[in-house]
């Protein structure tokens, strides 16, 4: 069975169970540990995840959890793709709902994806991601969430002339939630792609309408420091170089880091002065039908050389530990699903020059039409 009839099969035993990502999440409060999600903050993404329907457990959802705080808080991610369920479920909400602008800049977007011969759909495929800020949200959770797009289905690769194929994502997701972008951030999003090396990837591209209107673009696949800081330079990003390199270099003196990966701001007036890292010990490839399952012992040399640094609180790193889990299979009215846990990544933010932040991204999703491995 290929991976979309695998999820059809799961959202249509899913929806056999009724009910919301809500509840869905509640069976799993005994698997997250409350180190990383305290009791009040999980009633906060229960609440969250039951404006959801359960079907969007056939695709990845989790959580964005911040080492650095000593609170056990977490955002919420999930996915969902054009032409399901869940599609249908923001589509029907858009139309008798006028307030939700979530579910009109989601269904505007699956219009684009949808469309008869679609150049969006060849280079993004049909799948989008919903980050929902509830943790960091520190004056009350917000009810839109970011948006992130991926190219997994035509890569966008650096040096290979895909100016085009950049601008068409960007428009895309800018125009759903109804921005206009200036000519300078326009020029400012061309000239990130324009510098990429070869060999590098445009992983990501995102933006969160309640922050602010920066494009978020994860540019992955850089091979060295030096690599990587040229290409900062080149682009203008303001921070010190320094900063970058030093926590490249402490982490190269611990780790086997395989590739890095920048998460640049890009706004009207140039680059934001925040950067994102992303060390990358194991290659993750969108079409591996593995992509999703991680070895218990792939993730200990980064998590062992991340507990070196003082800002990360260690209780959340042993927790963070024991997330990674063998395939368990479940049993409910509906059948028998898989369930499947990992970090997909972790983050080091570097702001005012120094290394401010450390977030880990953490997945679940269920099958039903996985065997336990």
């Amino acid at each position: 069975m290929d991976i979309d009839a695998a999820i059809t099969l799961t959202q249509d035993r899913l929806a056999e169970e009724g009910g919301t990502m809500g509840d869905l999440l509640g069976q799993f409060r005994n698997r997250v540990s409350p180190v990383l999600v305290g009791d009040p903050e999980w009633e906060r993404i229960l609440d969250r995840a039951g404006t959801l329907p359960i079907t969007m457990g056939a695709l990845p959802f989790g959580f964005e959890l911040p080492l650095h705080e000593r609170r056990p808080e977490a955002d919420f991610g999930a996915s969902l793709a054009s032409g399901t369920r869940p599609a249908a479920f923001f589509r029907e909400r858009a139309q008798t709902d006028g307030r939700d602008e979530a579910a009109r800049a989601i269904t505007r977007l699956f219009e684009q994806l949808d469309a008869e011969d679609s150049p969006l759909r060849d280079i993004v495929g049909r799948k989008l991601m919903l980050e929902y800020d509830i943790g960091s949200a520190r004056g009350g959770e917000s009810a839109f969430p970011g948006l992130f797009l991926r190219p997994g289905e035509r890569p966008i690769i650096g040096a290979s002339g895909q100016a085009n194929d950049v601008a068409m994502v960007v428009d895309a997701l800018v125009s759903c939630v109804g921005w206009e972008m200036g000519d300078a951030q326009r020029e400012n999003v061309g000239r990130v792609y324009l510098a990429q090396p070869d060999d590098t990837r445009m992983d990501s591209f995102g933006i969160f309408p309640s922050r602010s209107r920066a494009i978020r673009l994860a540019v992955m696949g850089f091979k060295s420091q030096r690599e990587l800081c040229s290409y900062l330079e080149e682009t203008g990003w303001p921070g010190q170089l320094s900063a970058v390199d030093s926590v490249i270099s402490r982490f190269r003196e611990r780790a086997d880091i395989v590739r890095t990966g920048a998460n640049i701001d890009v706004r009207e007036e140039g680059l934001g002065p925040t950067l994102g890292l992303t060390l990358i010990v194991k290659q993750r490839y969108t079409k591996d039908s593995r992509y999703w399952l991680d070895g218990l012992t792939d993730w200990d040399p980064f998590l062992e050389a991340l507990g070196h640094e003082d800002l990360v609180v260690p209780e959340k790193l042993t927790a963070l530990a024991d997330w990674v889990s063998k395939p368990t299979t479940l049993f409910a009215k509906s059948g028998r699903y898989v369930l499947l846990r990992g970090i997909h990544h972790i983050k080091l933010v570097i702001s005012g020059n120094r290394l401010e932040k450390a977030k880990a991204y953490v997945f679940m999703v269920l099958s039903a039409a996985l065997s336990p491995q």
